[in-house]
């Protein structure tokens, strides 16, 4: 397929481009195989550089339509063609930008029109921006290993010999969506590996996610188990989760599903662990929405936030009824259920819903972020997000298809990505100075995993990412937000270290709606911009050894202050 073929129109003059919150702007508008370009008029500038892959849909209107013939020759058939002034496009994007274009002329309109749904309908990985784009400040290798899961091994293996970095799914026979390399008990053989993951669902046998050092406690990462109506059972994956407890302990399983919806998973051959063959493990369920209801409730809250119209009750109405603060609620309070077991209960965790590629990982993410002062640095953050997000094998390319405004049928589409993100901004909301990174990150990450320049959140897994040779032909996000220019944006001004966990409210007064992501392009941010230009400065002279002051010391005495009084919540 050639590009050109999509496009039936490529330029158009004389088109005005509207967006809340600008002024409209008249110029000449492009269509290339990956881009949306409008240059105006009178200096030539560009006014919008849109990446089509981010438009989740297309509205067209067309006003005074009408319907002529021309002249008609002997030899020639009849030809009715459409004429009318002008036509409007209204561009909703997976960013929750809304732009709309006014374009003269009724064909070209049309054609415009119909020219983004294709190019922003192809589905082909290897098609996508990504594997076009060439920065030159960029090499196509760097920042593509920067998180191997060695390093992290090297870690846990200099505190303990109980756990070692198996390369059973080498070659991704054992396990299509795991990586290569996984980190399972020291005591069980690879050949035991297998088996289990023939016994779980997906193949995604239990392996470590992460590595408690406080107590030496250890959080477990699978599928569901495939017992079925029969109640079948697997000797090696009994032995893999008891060799992990000594005799005594206990676990927990923390299963992200109802307890009738595991249940009626074992009817149809999957289900859960039975107290009689695992023994040491107790199982919790604390259900969490995944998949079409998740889907509506992003879908929902978009809407409420984009109608200008409402009063006070009808918005406060439509906000509850959206459910996703009670989405975000329910997130936050099972990680902080794992990161207990773990921290108070001294207890080893298992953690899994039914495949263990969504809630699953929206749990073992979190509960990290809350426990480990590591993963709330920047550079950590974005080794989280390796582990327990891309190699882990949520299915980006899947659940990130579609955005809040897509007209098309819900496939597999599901906002678990950005209901983690939402749930890192309430932590960073609690406890504004114990991460190391702000708001900017989190919208950057929002934004390319729908849609974006680098190869970092293309495909599902590492197994279709190897196929389509992502990391030798695409560069990678890390290396782009990893250059100082740009981690100084990202950087939160107040941050100081704060060892401790970080226990967050959960109370429904605590949870707030996001505004800096879904009232972003709809309320102006120029002050809230300058505010923290200020601080920033306010920061960098108080940090300056030749001004050491009393202001300095002050500043720091509020740190400390502020971070003692986050975690006594």
């Amino acid at each position: 397929m050639e590009f050109s073929e999509l496009i039936k129109t490529a330029t158009v003059e004389n088109v005005l481009l509207s967006c809340a919150g600008l002024p409209a702007v008249r110029g000449t508008l492009c269509i290339t195989s990956h881009h949306l370009l409008l240059s105006s008029c009178p200096g030539g500038d560009v006014e919008l550089w849109l990446l089509i892959r981010n438009v989740d849909a297309v509205e067209k209107r067309v006003q005074n339509l009408g319907w002529y013939q021309p002249p008609r020759t002997n030899s020639s058939a009849r030809d009715t063609r459409l004429t009318g002034s002008s036509g409007t496009i209204t561009l909703r994007c997976k960013d929750l930008k809304v732009l709309q274009l006014e374009i003269p002329g009724m064909e070209e309109c049309l054609n415009i029109a119909s020219s983004i749904e294709a190019l922003s309908s192809v589905d082909s990985v290897m098609m996508m921006y990504p594997f076009f784009y060439r920065p030159p400040s960029l090499k196509l290798e760097e920042g593509w290993h920067q998180f191997p899961l060695e390093q992290y091994f090297q870690q846990i293996s200099s505190q303990t010999s109980q756990w070692r970095l198996s390369t059973v799914n080498q070659d991704f026979s054992t396990c299509p969506t795991y990586p290569p390399a996984v980190i399972v008990p020291a005591a069980v053989g690879d050949e035991a590996l297998r088996k289990a993951a023939r016994f779980r669902q997906g193949g995604r046998f239990p392996v470590l996610s992460y590595f408690h050092p406080k107590n030496r406690t250890v959080m477990l990462r699978s599928s569901q188990p495939l017992t079925g109506p029969n109640r079948r059972r697997c000797r090696e994956d009994e032995t893999l989760l008891g060799t992990i407890l000594d005799e005594g302990e206990r676990g927990f399983i923390i299963d992200t599903r109802s307890a009738q919806a595991a249940k009626q998973a074992r009817m149809t051959g999957g289900g859960t662990e039975p107290k009689s063959s695992y023994p040491q493990w107790r199982r919790l369920h604390r259900p969490l929405e995944r998949g079409r209801p998740l889907q509506e409730s992003f879908a929902k809250l978009v809407e409420a936030c984009s109608d200008p119209s409402l009063s006070m009750d009808r918005w406060l109405g439509r906000l509850e009824s959206s459910r996703w603060l009670s989405h975000v609620k329910a997130a936050l309070s099972t990680a902080c259920l794992a990161a207990q077991c773990m921290d108070r209960e001294e207890a080893t965790v298992l953690v899994h819903g039914a495949e263990g590629t969504d809630t699953t990982l929206l749990v073992t993410a979190l509960a990290q972020v809350i426990l480990d002062p590591s993963c709330r640095t920047l550079v950590g953050f974005q080794g989280l997000l390796e582990r327990e997000w891309i190699q882990a094998g949520h299915p980006f390319h899947l659940r990130c298809a579609h955005s809040a405004y897509s007209h098309a049928r819900l496939k597999q589409e599901a906002p678990l990505f950005l209901l983690f993100l939402d749930c890192v901004w309430q932590l960073s909301r609690q406890f504004p100075f114990s991460l190391e990174f702000g708001e900017r990150l989190l919208l950057s990450l929002f934004d390319n995993a729908y849609a974006s320049a680098y190869g970092t959140f293309l495909c599902n897994n590492e197994k279709e990412r190897s196929l389509c040779k992502v990391k030798e032909s695409t560069h990678s996000l890390w290396a782009w937000l990893n250059r100082p220019e740009e981690q100084q944006k990202l950087l939160n001004p107040l941050y100081s270290h704060n060892a401790l966990v970080i226990w967050p409210s959960v109370e429904p007064q605590s949870i707030q709606l996001w505004q800096g992501l879904f009232l972003r392009w709809i309320r102006p941010s120029q002050h809230l911009d300058e505010a923290w230009a200020e601080i920033q400065r306010l920061v960098e002279e108080n940090n300056t050894p030749a001004k050491e002051s009393t202001g300095n010391r002050l500043s720091q005495s509020l740190s400390d202050h502020t971070a003692g009084m986050e975690n006594r919540r």
